[in-house]
């Protein structure tokens, strides 16, 4: 993957995850001010391999995230409407 694949990689996955933060079941965390802060602890990364690494992580924090929110509505549908 070239320097500008991964860039394009990167964006796409940081606008990703700030939408897939709207959602976040629990406001207080903050979830676009860490995952901003996660970008800028590493956007002096120049090497290939590092930034393939930190874009897998990427990958799987989103993962993470959209079963987190999954789990959650799924316990809030439940608390509303009990189960049957």
């Amino acid at each position: 993957m070239t320097n500008q694949n991964q860039r394009h990689a990167a964006i796409r996955l940081y606008k990703e995850l700030h939408r897939i933060g709207r959602d976040y079941p629990n406001p207080r965390y903050e979830f676009h001010h860490k995952l901003r802060g996660m970008f800028e602890k590493n956007r002096h990364l120049t090497d290939p391999q590092q930034i393939s690494d930190k874009l897998k992580f990427l990958e799987y924090i989103k993962k993470e995230t959209l079963s987190l929110i999954s789990l959650a509505k799924y316990r809030e549908m439940k608390r509303r409407y009990g189960s049957s």
